[in-house]
Parts: structure tokens; sequence; C-alpha cells
């Protein structure tokens, strides 16, 4: 089995709760603090946590261990990744992969024809998301516009 293979097996994407919330606050922050500070933005935690409530949150989990989290919301067209960060001892390990895999999966199921996320101009994980079929469609400021048209398949149901 390739370690791509075994990293991805028995993940799954496990709805959070609000004690949930710090983790995925500070997961969050340490992941992007570093391009806030390089664009000359400013992160908040109640921005973050105001967040929360409306957004759809998953937990990324293997067996009972937590490897992140991805923060979710929709709208008549696509299914928007709002977050992804995995701890730093997942990466680079075919999880992100899966989880994008599953999101595309997870928009056909909700008949939307596309996958969105934006990423700072920097980050490197623009590389993952053009390898899983991802393009950048737009800028906006320090930010890539990205999408990923999903498969229509009348089987879904």
């Amino acid at each position: 089995m390739s370690d791509e293979a075994h990293a991805i097996h028995g993940l799954r994407l496990s709805p959070a709760s609000d004690l949930d919330l710090p983790f995925a606050r500070d997961l969050t922050r340490c992941a992007m603090l570093p391009y806030f500070q390089q664009f000359a933005l400013l992160w908040t935690d109640a921005a973050f946590d105001e967040s929360w409530s409306w957004r759809e949150q998953w937990l990324i989990k293997a067996g009972e261990r937590t490897l992140g989290f991805c923060s979710l919301s929709q709208d008549r067209q696509a299914l928007f990744v709002r977050e992804l960060h995995l701890l730093p001892e997942h990466r680079q390990q075919g999880v992100g992969r899966w989880v994008l895999e599953e999101l595309k999966r997870w928009a056909q199921q909700r008949r939307l024809p596309l996958l969105r996320l934006m990423a700072f101009s920097s980050n490197p994980a623009r590389r993952l998301y053009r390898r899983v079929g991802f393009d950048e469609v737009g800028q906006d400021g320090c930010f890539v516009l990205m999408q990923c048209a999903v498969q229509k398949d009348a089987d879904v149901v």
C-alpha cells in the first residue's frame, strides 16, 4: 500500500460541534496568521467565531483522531470551501486531496455545478488545488479565486 493510500484509509468528515470551535479557531489562526501578516491583514478571533454559526463545520477524522477541519457554505451554484486546515503532522499525506475529492462528491450530490475556494496568492496549497482540478478564475487583492467544475451524474440521488 502506498503512503498516500495508507494516509487516506479510514478518513471521514464528521460534523463539528460548538465544542470544536477552539480547536478549529486555533488551527486556522496558526495556518493563516503568516499570510495575514504578509498582506497586512488583521486576524480577529471574533470574526472567526462569528462565521462559525452560519457555516457548515466538519472535522477531518481518521478513527478517533482529528486531523483537521473544513468549513463550508453554499449558494445556488457552488459549494464553497471557506476553510480547509490540517494539523502539520497530517499534511503532505494525501489527506487534503481526499477532502477535496470528497467535497466534489458532496457538491455533485447537492446538484451544484461548482466547488469554489479562495486562497492567498502566496499559498503553496494552490498547487494541490490545481492538481485536483481547480482553475484560477480571478483575483481579489491578495486572494486568488479558484473553482472546479463538478461532474454531472444521472445516478446521483
